[in-house]
């Protein structure tokens, strides 16, 4: 005789959301995860880091939760896992439950009313009990004249400027070092406080390498203004704010919020994981695995001087619609469901063609422990015949696309100022444009304005990228100059 089915989370129909079951939701977020992606890499010029980092990122401890809820043969089961991976999903901030609602509305699921709500945010304490600084929060008038009594803004010193594209938008994160008003413990922290301003659609940006010290904040009707030195100025719709400082709990605001604060609780208001209570056969499991570490690849574009190396178009390519794919092989037949599972793999090699079926297969090999799955041509590069003559070398590109430009100033623990740039290079003609990313250590000129972000100009070179050089683009709206040369070629 069968069990009876355990019975659905309270609230929940076996129909799911909308009259689609709660596993159809979650594999069209995974589709819609890999074509936002796909959207924000697809040209060079308007690159949204950003946006492929944070789609990536959802994946992360979510995808064995969706093979599990896939591979369930009976849709009762299946729904219940479905249902508990979303409400898991959604519980990690605010941020992820609004996108989550956001990504199924264009799938045509409204799956508000099936998620909780988030619990509203309350200070925590660290392991010593100590209160801790709030998480990042919208910049306001008010929050301004409560930095005031705490932190010197005047005596502040950019610590890091990053300017970028986001699609059709700039953003913007301005780190500043700024001197404590208050006396902090013995043995408390060393070196200034960092006050860090997320900055939202920026409409202008002026900053000069010679002129870092000083800050005020301006948040206006009209968006945010931040002034930096005598002519620095970031202008932006909205912005966020949050201090990196051990002594917070020290400050005026910290020691209000102690005050109202509980004691430290272990235990969290986030629901927990969904339970690892379905076993996947071995091809599932090796998908899942394999699957999971496309996502990590692609999210290792967070690191700005990784982002040219990750094939992110080729990869997206690859697992194109890889949430219905997974449904789909999860729904096979029990005897059919482990081929199904072969053949997605293979599928997915297939489409991303011999060099990237080369890498799957290493994953595969030293993640999952199989080497039967994908038959991956080595391809030895041919050896140059004297018939084809000296190779002649691609001519240095003479127009680029700023994506992003960032500033780092030298910290105490040795490591020396840094100036990284991303900039979009055309190829051969009618190829993509391609990201280029390249740093150099203690430059000693760094100016950049909003105008270097305004799309392809001429590239002004000087010098050589081993030694004393410089670059520049749109008339000096961007301009770096260093003595010790750059971590790669522009070309």
């Amino acid at each position: 005789m069968t069990p009876p089915a355990a019975p659905l989370p309270p609230g929940a129909s076996p129909e799911g959301v909308n009259g689609a079951p709660a596993m159809a939701v979650l594999a069209a977020l995974l589709d819609r995860s890999v074509l936002q992606i796909a959207e924000a890499a697809a040209d060079a010029r308007w690159y949204d880091r950003e946006t492929i980092r944070a789609a990536s990122d959802v994946w992360d401890n979510n995808l064995f939760p969706l093979f599990r809820a896939a591979h369930s043969a009976h849709p009762r089961k299946r729904e219940r896992r479905a249902l508990a991976a979303l409400k898991w999903m959604a519980g990690i901030s605010e941020r992820r439950r609004r996108w989550m609602t956001e990504q199924a509305a264009v799938a045509g699921y409204d799956i508000g009313p099936l998620l909780s709500q988030i619990e509203p945010y309350v200070p925590g304490r660290d392991h010593r009990g100590h209160v801790m600084a709030p998480l990042p929060r919208a910049l306001t008038v008010t929050r301004v004249e409560e930095l005031l009594p705490d932190y010197d803004l005047a005596a502040a010193e950019v610590s890091h400027l990053r300017v970028e594209r986001a699609g059709a938008d700039l953003t913007a994160l301005l780190q500043l070092a700024v001197p404590r008003r208050f006396a902090v413990e013995e043995g408390g922290a060393v070196g200034p406080a960092l006050l860090n301003l997320a900055l939202d659609r920026v409409t202008e940006a002026a900053f000069d390498l010679s002129d870092t010290r000083g800050a005020v904040l301006d948040p206006r009707a009209d968006g945010i203004a931040v002034s930096v030195g005598a002519a620095g100025r970031l202008r932006a719709e909205a912005a966020e704010y949050w201090c990196d400082d051990r002594s917070w709990h020290r400050s005026a605001a910290g020691r209000r919020a102690d005050a109202v604060t509980p004691p430290r609780d272990r235990r969290s208001a986030r629901p927990g994981p969904p339970p690892d209570d379905g076993k996947l056969g071995a091809d599932a499991h090796a998908a899942a695995v394999l699957l999971r570490h496309v996502m990590w690849e692609i999210r290792t574009v967070r690191y700005p001087g990784e982002a040219d190396r990750v094939p992110v178009r080729a990869l997206c390519r690859a697992v194109e619609g890889a949430g219905t794919a997974v449904l789909a092989a999860g729904s096979a037949p029990r005897a059919d469901r482990e081929a199904a599972f072969r053949d997605l793999i293979r599928f997915w090699a297939d489409r991303g063609g011999p060099g990237l079926a080369r890498s799957l297969a290493g994953i595969l090999r030293s993640s999952a422990g199989r080497d039967d799955l994908i038959e991956a041509d080595e391809g030895p590069v041919r050896a140059p015949s004297p018939l084809d003559g000296t190779p002649r070398l691609p001519e240095p590109p003479r127009s680029a696309a700023l994506v992003m430009a960032a500033w780092t100033a030298a910290r105490a623990t040795g490591h020396p100022a840094e100036a990284q740039l991303q900039l979009a290079l055309p190829d051969r003609p009618g190829a993509p444009w391609r990201l280029r990313c390249l740093s150099c250590t203690a430059p000693h000129g760094f100016r950049l304005a909003d105008a270097a972000f305004q799309g392809p100009g001429a590239l002004a070179r000087t010098g050589k990228a081993t030694g004393p050089s410089s670059l520049g683009l749109h008339r000096g709206a961007l301009y770096v100059a260093t003595e010790e040369g750059w971590s790669a070629s522009v070309g």
